[in-house]
């Protein structure tokens, strides 16, 4: 069987205002506060969120500060937004360990 080989159905449209709402619910089940467009740990801002057309624009934090970088990141696929959630759920986590 080959990779070009259709098994017969699509994956389900990407919705980013349902999107939205589910890396919402993960955010804040990862220990982060919504304030606005926000996420925030501590008072620091990590992770910001907006729909932008068909996908999720989503902005976090290099490095937790009062006066963060952000890396930009556009999420298209439901797969990608599982994804961004394990690696930032990793992140925090390294996060924890170093400013606790």
């Amino acid at each position: 069987m080959s990779d070009d080989e259709s098994w017969g159905f699509a994956p389900p449209p990407f919705k980013p205002v349902d999107a939205l709402a589910r890396l919402t619910r993960d955010l804040r089940e990862a220990g982060l506060t919504a304030r606005g467009a926000a996420f925030e740990r501590r008072g620091l801002a990590i992770v910001r969120a907006a729909v932008d057309g068909a996908q999720l624009k989503v902005e976090t934090v290099k490095k937790p500060a009062r006066s963060p970088e952000w890396r930009t990141r556009l999420i298209k696929t439901s797969s990608e937004l599982r994804d961004y959630v394990a690696e930032l759920k990793k992140q925090l986590a390294a996060w924890g360990d170093e400013h606790d």
